[in-house]
């Protein structure tokens, strides 16, 4: 199928690692259902699809409302046509302790980043199973195999989130399906979410460095919806973060207690009037970046072997086997100063 006749599915469409995602397939001209709860938000992405020669669909719907995302999925195959690749991107959070968290907001960060990407899936495999056709690209980060402080629900939901698409995969092979789910791990992005998740810590929140722009997660992402990979890591940060896990988790535990807390945050104060988007929409003109343009990336070298831009596809259990050997080491020297 040409690429200008997919129709894609994105959650989350409205801002960062989403609205990357839908830049990238508005370039090859796809058709695409926006799905997020800001309408101001989506209709600028719809713009921007059209302008760069693709079709848009805004799509008004909560991720952790399954009726929602599955009347968002129904709209798009009666608009659009049948779906032929679905991305769960839509999440959100809350930086602070555990003990900090009340029980409303960690269910509330869960339903929307964990269940949210249960019901994408759920919406996207009724109709494409039937069809024996189709693509499901769960977004998901490091932190869904190495968790840090001060972002337990975040990290929580990345975790199940991969014990859940483990199960279907697993279901799909066993149906001799030719749906195929995939993972895509993500780095550190700079995107909106630090500037309007809801915060209890005392200076602004960052991501923890090196920060990656979210085009480079765009590019991942697109190019996972169209290679038969089981899971797909993006950026050495996090090559480095899920196999240092394998080899030395509890010296891990305590580096992250000693230095994740301040790695966490910038030396600004957090604004009084902050937005925060955990139950409502924030209102914001913010698109795919957020505030840290100046010190973001905008290419991993990872990537570009991992993705098959160069001709090292047969080398890829090499690279992961050295890859392990190089976190053992680092993590031995950062033993050794600590």
């Amino acid at each position: 199928m040409a690429d200008q006749d997919r129709v894609v599915v994105v959650t989350g469409a409205s801002a960062g690692v989403g609205r990357a995602v839908v830049n990238e397939f508005a370039r090859q001209g796809a058709h695409i259902g926006l799905i997020a709860r800001g309408r101001d938000r989506l209709d600028a992405a719809k713009r921007e699809v059209e302008e760069a020669g693709g079709k848009a669909l805004v799509l008004l719907a909560d991720v952790a409302d399954a009726k929602q995302v599955d009347e968002a999925a129904e709209r798009v195959e009666q608009e659009l046509g049948p779906i032929d690749v679905w991305v769960n991107v839509a999440m959100t959070t809350i930086f602070a302790p555990f003990l900090e968290i009340t029980p409303d907001e960690f269910k509330r960060a869960t339903e929307v980043t964990y269940l949210g990407q249960v019901y994408g899936t759920m919406a996207a495999l009724k109709r494409m199973h039937a069809r024996k056709r189709g693509v499901i690209v769960q977004v998901g980060s490091a932190l869904a195999y190495r968790s840090i402080p001060l972002q337990s629900p975040y990290c929580g939901a990345k975790h199940a989130i991969i014990g859940f698409t483990d199960s279907i995969r697993s279901e799909l092979i066993h149906d001799k399906s030719n749906v195929h789910i995939t993972a895509v791990m993500l780095p550190a992005m700079n995107t909106p979410q630090f500037s309007w998740c809801r915060t209890r810590l005392p200076r602004h929140p960052q991501p923890v460095p090196p920060i990656f722009q979210p085009e480079v997660a765009a590019r991942a992402i697109v190019w996972a919806a169209s290679h038969k990979r089981r899971e797909v890591y993006v950026g050495w940060p996090t090559v480095e973060a899920i196999y240092a896990q394998q080899i030395a988790p509890s010296f891990a535990d305590r580096y992250l207690a000693k230095h994740a807390y301040d790695a966490q945050q910038t030396p600004e104060p957090v604004s009084p009037d902050r937005p925060d988007n955990l139950f409502e929409p924030a209102p914001s003109e913010y698109s795919a970046h957020g505030i840290f343009d100046k010190r973001a990336k905008s290419y991993s070298a990872q990537s570009l072997l991992n993705l098959d831009l160069i001709n090292l596809t047969a080398h890829r259990g090499l690279i992961a086997s050295a890859a392990m050997i190089l976190a053992g080491l680092a993590f031995a020297g950062l033993k050794r100063r600590s």
